[in-house]
């Protein structure tokens, strides 16, 4: 078992910057991935980003050159630098946590880009 907790969410301008986090505990060592999807009101979830432990990044191409992904292994903590954020960035990001064949996820935090 895998628990995720994010944090960081919240309301920004557009331009603006935030910074989300996801605290992962458990069964750490069984991790293989971990990284973000988002989901906006009557749209499919979609990945954002991801990282596999081998330290392999991706990016949704809607966020490339504005996302930044990155790691802290001592604190087992993912990170998410959303830089130059626009509108449609607005949705509820999830963290994930990938074990073999079962994905686990955070609660959920709202991303809010007012224009």
């Amino acid at each position: 078992q895998v628990q995720l907790v994010e944090s960081g969410g919240g309301l920004v301008q557009t331009g603006g910057s935030l910074r989300l986090s996801c605290a992962a505990s458990g069964s750490i060592s069984s991790i293989i991935g971990m990284g973000w999807y988002r989901q906006a009101p009557g749209e499919q979830r979609e990945l954002v980003a991801g990282i596999t432990r081998g330290g392999s990044i991706n990016y949704s191409d809607s966020v490339k050159g504005r996302f930044t992904i990155s790691r802290d292994n001592a604190k087992n903590t993912v990170y998410l630098q959303m830089n130059s954020l626009k509108p449609e960035d607005t949705a509820v990001y999830y963290c994930y946590a990938r074990v073999s064949i079962t994905t686990y996820w955070g609660q959920g935090t709202q991303v809010t880009v007012s224009s």
